[in-house]
This record gives C-alpha cells, structure tokens and sequence, in this order.
C-alpha cells in the first residue's frame, strides 16, 4: 500500500506532505486519499460548494457520538441515562472538539479562506475533525475508526476525570449569579441565517436592559452556552 500511494503522490509534494501528516496523526498510513483531502475543505475555499467537508462532518458526527456513546456506556456500568447523557455532550460539544482540533494541529491542515479572520475563529477545525473521522470511517471501516476515536482523541486529549468534576452549563452558572445580584436576565436571538446547509442562530445575553455577550451555534441552545460562557468571563464569574 505504501509503494502505491508513494508512486501516487511522487510528483505532488503537498499531497506527499499531506499522507505523511496524516500517517502521524491517524497512526496507520491512509487508503483513500480522496475522502481526506475532502475533510479538511471548508466550503469556503472550493468554487464548488458541493466539494466541501460538510457531507463527510455529518457522517463523522454520527459515527462520533455513537462510539462515545458505547464507551460511556461500558466505562460507567451503574451510571444513569442522564449522567452519560450530560458527559457525552460535553465531550462531543463544538467547543471541546475545536480545543482537541486545535490541539491535534488540524488548524495547519484545514483549507480555507484566509482572508476571512472570523473563521479562524469558530469552530471550523473541529468540525474538520468531524470530517476526518467520517472520512476514516468511509476508507477503513468502522473498527478502525471505533480506535482512532478512542486511542488519537478520547484517550489522548479528553480528561474525563475534569471533565466530571466541571460545571459547563455555563447558562445555569449565569442565572444563578444573576439570581444572587438580583439582575434581570433574559437569552435573545439576535439573528438566524444560513451557513452552508445549517442555519446559524447568533444569541445575545440582556442583562438589566444591556447587551452583555453575544454567541453562535448551529442551534439556539448552543448559541445560548457560548454567549454564557463569554458573558461569565465579561462578569468575571468564577465557578
């Protein structure tokens, strides 16, 4: 396989450079090349918006919160439906996913536009991560994929232990502070548009008549998390 993709890529150093990195990060060398060059396009660097990653994010979305879910499941034998429920989605969140990104160096993979600052500052690189793990599944299978989510993400970037023991409903810390100051609280949608396929809702947190903070998702309680999350820090809230 090595030979072949060797004598593939021979006259192409950026596709040659692209499997090396892709050999350290996924800890085995790649078949299809195809499936990851197409996870780290973000839509907005092809003409062509259907060669995007976001088809290949939603396959590894799905495939993602099933195998954290099968984890959880076994890691925990006498926990509740709500407490696995609650630790899935803080690991399978946006948020935690763009950090463990970030932290992968996926960031230096991702092609896109440049030139627009505020992309390099959402969640693009997490949801390449999404991408890649749906790519993974598409050219090796679901075993494969099933240990490079466990081995390369959970293990090597995720502190269950912290993670527990973190309070990261950010919106209810924000309503008990407000509740303990006596401050009227209110979460507003400031707009709804489409990013792509999926509709962004921007939410802005009033407090007492005033725009504290503002933030996005791709559903309106999301968008509601990350403006608490940044208004807690406007406020200097600590847990």
């Amino acid at each position: 396989m090595r030979r072949l993709i060797n004598r593939i890529f021979k006259h192409n150093s950026s596709d040659r450079q692209l499997l090396l990195q892709l050999e350290h990060l996924l800890g085995f060398t790649p078949g299809n090349m195809a499936y990851y060059q197409l996870a780290f396009m973000h839509r907005s660097k092809p003409e062509d918006a259907t060669s995007s990653n976001e088809r290949l994010e939603f396959l590894g979305d799905a495939i993602l919160g099933a195998i954290i879910a099968e984890y959880l499941f076994k890691k925990y034998p006498y926990q509740p439906e709500g407490y696995l429920t609650e630790l899935r989605s803080r690991i399978v969140r946006r948020e935690t996913m763009n950090n463990v990104a970030l932290r992968m160096g996926l960031n230096k993979m991702v092609q896109y536009n440049q030139n627009d600052r505020g992309l390099s500052r959402s969640h693009i690189f997490g949801n390449a991560l999404e991408a890649l793990i749906g790519a993974v599944y598409l050219d090796q299978g679901f075993e494969k994929t099933r240990k490079f989510i466990l081995n390369q993400i959970i293990r090597a970037y995720i502190d269950l232990d912290t993670m527990e023991s973190t309070d990261t409903n950010y919106k209810n810390q924000l309503l008990s502070w407000a509740q303990r100051h006596n401050s009227v609280l209110t979460f507003d949608t400031l707009d709804e548009k489409m990013d792509g396929t999926r509709k962004l809702f921007t939410v802005g947190i009033m407090m007492d008549g005033n725009l504290v903070a503002e933030g996005t998702g791709f559903n309106k309680k999301e968008a509601g998390q990350v403006a608490a999350q940044k208004a807690l820090e406007v406020l200097k809230v600590k847990e």
